[in-house]
């Protein structure tokens, strides 16, 4: 284990909870010390969700390490059932709890109360949050499920072609959005959704999950040990095509339209605008920025595919922390040209950032810090997330909309606003020069601007010790630059400068350190 101020993700009993939490009449006890109940401001704070997670802890102190802490969980489990009536429960421990090896799913079967119970074997030294979340779901739907295979002609088949949709949970990014965008594309193509697992399903619906003719999966890191499970037990095919981006929803329809024997509606993709977006005149000069990409496999997977094949963007990195899924990330930036980085430190990701320079970030709520520190344009596309990331709006990732939503969100920050770029290309005039007050604030006196050699170069193995000096046709030349590139502009500059031992930057060096670094 390491020490770390950050992490990507939470213990596996997390995992458990965000399950629990999706589920309707499911009820969870926790086998855990007072301070593991810090989790409930997961889903209460960050996520706004109306209600506590549907969690008892039996929350043990020290002096009760003395006695007899098997008592107390049987006696947590029983006042659980009698308080919430739940229709299902699940009964685990927490990473502190594991260690007095109490066996609650044992106990709890004790009880021989009169609704299942789906004891969890969570190793929370050798595993994580997703893994604890595609594994609870895997044992429920096993529990739900097992005894209920449709007869041949019988539930399977009547009523149209259905599917069921794998993965959608509390505390997802975008989670409920991209259910509702993903929802309204099976409509169109009269397609019915038998289940939803596990976001609003209840252990009866999880039951019905055999009677679907195929599984959609959204999110593999929760969702694919049960499509698998489903697939060997009742023979459903899985759709693993995630529609995030407008060419993956294509080839989603496609999928979908195949097995349901439908054909894709041709007024479908009127709401999709990135494309034209894409090619518009204010967005034809982002073609070929560097973009670096880090989150969950399927999120970053997909982020990359659309950065690069839609807005026309250069991967320059792509990693994921989820180790589970390293394999496919590394398929990925093989496509890609680039080496993955496979890591749950943030501290190696913030190198890698750091070294390659990238013109955008696309990452989790940590990327956003590091992308601020560096000074560098950032978009979130995956967990972990702040609350900014539940906004009360209809924002999915996914469909028509989703692609829509993607353009708006990648790009904006790269552009930064186009007034800013005016003031830019008019710096010489009178009203807009750098002297002169914003017009918006009367008589107000502009702060005065740094010279190009007041920022201190960022990262070089040059000899920093040397004074770099800036003539005044350099100076001119990159006031010119427009403002979001230019601090770049001169870092470049000002380490091409050191590597060469140059002690004042010409016209002719920013000419020769920018062919340098266009390579």
């Amino acid at each position: 284990m390491q020490l770390t101020v950050w992490t990507y993700e939470g213990p596996p009993h997390v995992g458990a909870m965000r399950i629990a939490a999706a589920l309707r009449g499911v009820h969870f006890v926790l086998h855990s010390p007072q301070g593991d109940t810090y989790a409930d401001l997961l889903f209460t704070m960050i996520e706004r969700s109306s209600r506590r997670p549907p969690v008892t802890y039996t929350t043990f102190q020290a002096r009760d390490l003395g006695g007899d802490t098997a008592r107390l969980l049987k006696q947590s489990v029983h006042d659980a059932y009698e308080r919430f009536k739940p229709d299902a429960m699940l009964v685990g421990s927490s990473c502190t709890a594991e260690l007095l090896q109490d066996d609650p799913g044992g106990l709890a079967r004790a009880l021989e109360l009169p609704i299942p119970v789906v004891p969890l074997d969570l190793p929370s030294y050798q595993k994580k949050e997703n893994w604890g979340a595609a594994e609870t779901l895997y044992q429920l739907v096993r529990a739900a499920a097992a005894c209920r295979s449709p007869e041949p002609g019988n539930e399977r088949g009547n009523g149209g072609p259905s599917c069921n949709i794998l993965g959608p949970a509390a505390l997802g990014f975008r989670h409920r959005d991209d259910l509702a965008a993903v929802r309204s594309i099976l409509e169109t193509l009269k397609v019915r959704v038998n289940v939803v697992a596990p976001l609003g399903a209840s252990f009866a619906d999880l039951s019905r999950l055999g009677a679907a003719d195929f599984n959609v999966l959204l999110y593999p890191e929760i969702g694919g040990q049960a499509a698998q499970w489903l697939k060997r037990t009742f023979g459903q095919p899985i759709i693993d095509t995630v529609p995030i981006g407008r060419l993956a929803t294509r080839r989603f329809i496609a999928e979908v339209a195949r097995l349901a024997g439908g054909e894709m509606p041709p007024d479908l993709e009127c709401e999709s605008r990135s494309e034209w977006y894409a090619r518009s005149v204010d967005s034809t000069y982002l073609t070929g920025k560097r973009v670096f990409v880090f989150g969950d496999a399927t999120h970053a997977i997909a982020a990359a595919r659309v950065a690069r094949d839609e807005l026309g963007f250069t991967v320059a990195g792509l990693g994921t922390y989820s180790r589970e899924f390293a394999r496919e990330v590394r398929e990925a930036a093989a496509s890609h040209g680039v080496e993955p980085l496979i890591s749950d430190d943030y501290l190696a990701v913030e190198a890698e950032i750091t070294r390659l320079a990238p013109d955008l970030v696309l990452g989790t709520q940590m990327e956003r810090h590091i992308a601020k520190r560096l000074r560098l344009p950032c978009a979130v596309i995956s967990s972990p997330a702040h609350v900014q990331d539940f906004p009360a709006r209809f924002s999915p990732q996914m469909g028509f909309e989703g692609a829509n939503v993607i353009f708006d969100t990648w790009v904006h920050p790269l552009m930064m606003g186009l007034e800013e770029h005016l003031l830019t290309m008019f710096r010489g005039d009178f009203e807009f020069n750098d002297a002169a007050p914003a017009s918006h604030l009367g008589s107000a006196v502009a702060a005065p601007v740094a010279g190009p050699g007041a920022e201190p170069v960022a990262e070089s193995a040059a000899d920093t010790s040397m004074t770099l000096e800036w003539t005044t046709d350099a100076t001119q030349e990159l006031s010119k630059i427009p403002f979001f590139v230019r601090g770049r502009a001169r870092r470049n500059t000002e380490r091409f400068a050191l590597e060469r031992r140059l002690g004042t930057i010409t016209l002719e060096t920013l000419y020769d350190a920018k062919a340098h670094y266009s390579r």
